[in-house]
């Protein structure tokens, strides 16, 4: 995505934190359009990418034609069966396991194809800017995982209706370690200087308060 969110905020980050990754094994976790496959394989990397959407795994195909990357449509609450044990350097997932209800199904996965001293790099919604919003608590406590839903207006209409989990940093953090993985680095992102001039209302915004957290783990 090019939303400012994305592009300017989020996705600096996340790359930040996997490093480089040239003459590596990288697995794109929720690609989506592409633009992050596309990324780590001008890198240099061999990317291997999947999405649940079958119009996103178009589009990132077609993104990605004539570079080492293979994307196929799968979805994370089923294993990963297409990729051997041991077999990538670096996992990359950006903004997708706000959208899977178990997380430690999928860390535990992500650890079985990571190799020795492989890295995950994940990033989702903030919890506490979530809790602090009263539309994304549905009138639970912060120490209960919900799920609640709402329409996209920034991809045009009609606007499609997108369902997630609001959950603690607890049920995050502790399901990663109990998974195999050990806990890295915390990044509470700012936003990249570029954004006050494309989105200054949300420039401010996050200047203030996070809206995103990106982690980074180590097998």
């Amino acid at each position: 995505m090019t939303k400012p969110h994305n592009a300017l905020y989020e996705r600096p980050a996340s790359l930040a934190l996997l490093g480089d990754v040239a003459g590596l094994d990288v697995l794109d976790a929720g690609c989506g359009s592409g633009i992050v496959s596309q990324i780590l394989a001008d890198a240099g990397a061999r990317v291997r990418a999947f999405d649940v959407t079958p119009e996103m795994v178009e589009l990132a195909r077609k993104r990605c034609e004539g570079l080492d990357v293979e994307i196929r449509e799968a979805d994370f609450r089923h294993p990963l069966d297409w990729m051997p044990d041991a077999s990538v350097d670096r996992i990359l997932c950006s903004l997708a396991l706000d959208y899977v209800e178990q997380l430690e199904t999928v860390f535990r996965e992500f650890a079985r194809i990571a190799r020795a001293g492989g890295l995950l790099v994940f990033s989702m919604s903030h919890p506490m800017r979530d809790w602090m919003d009263s539309s994304t608590h549905g009138g639970k406590s912060y120490f209960e995982t919900n799920r609640w839903g709402t329409h996209w207006t920034g991809f045009g209409r009609p606007y499609p209706y997108v369902e997630s989990y609001r959950r603690p940093l607890q049920d995050i953090l502790n399901p990663l370690t109990a998974s195999g993985w050990c806990l890295d680095r915390f990044v509470e992102p700012l936003p990249a200087p570029e954004m006050k001039t494309t989105d200054a209302r949300h420039f401010a915004e996050l200047s203030h308060m996070p809206g995103f957290i990106c982690i980074r783990a180590r097998k």
